[in-house]
């Protein structure tokens, strides 16, 4: 499954479902798609977003110096996965928009 999320403020954003939902779980949300937030809302889901992805940040390990072993692929942090999404949001809270999301 991929999620879109949708803002009258920004580009929509695609990604995949897992990813979505445990996006959506650190902003407060139930995680259910689909769904939508009103504009009020935005500004402290944007909030707890920024804050999880800072404690996630906190706790990784710093990654090894790549030496070139294909055996295991780099993770992604959720500092990256989240970047989009507050972009979205943050978009959204400065025009007052809401924000939407959808299976796809």
């Amino acid at each position: 499954m991929l999620v879109t999320f949708h803002t009258k403020a920004y580009a929509d954003i695609t990604m995949f479902g897992d990813i979505a939902i445990g996006l959506l779980k650190l902003m407060g949300h139930s995680g259910t798609v689909p769904s939508a937030l009103a504009a009020a809302d935005v500004p402290e889901a944007l909030e707890r977003l920024r804050a999880a992805v800072a404690r996630e940040r906190a706790k990784e390990p710093m990654l090894p110096i790549d030496d070139g072993d294909e055996r295991e692929a780099p993770r992604v942090s959720i500092a990256s996965r989240a970047h989009p999404l507050i972009e979205l949001l943050a978009a959204a809270a400065a025009d007052d928009c809401s924000v939407s999301w959808r299976a796809q």
